[in-house]
């Protein structure tokens, strides 16, 4: 069996070290990128759900609108009561 020395047994130990910081950093930042990456679409596409909700709402106001506004010139312009 052969001994090894301390110097050289701290030179192996620090080699692992630096090696398996080099493989799992990379992987690290990566997962850590994507989740955030991905919690800001997530948030993006509530927004984005809300909105269309909104415009919904909005579109269906206008419609009433309109309906309304069709409804007031029909009466302006062609009253009922035509006293001749």
């Amino acid at each position: 069996m052969t001994s090894i020395g301390p110097k050289t047994a701290l030179l192996l130990v620090l080699t692992i070290l630096i090696f398996a910081l080099v493989l799992f950093i990379p992987k690290i930042y990566l997962r850590n990128n994507i989740y955030y990456v991905s919690k800001d679409i997530n948030k993006l596409y509530a927004h984005y759900i809300s909105l269309q909700e909104e415009n919904k709402f909005l579109a269906q106001q206008l419609e009433d609108m309109k309906f309304k506004n069709q409804i007031i010139d029909s009466l302006l312009f062609n009253p009922l009561n035509q006293e001749d």
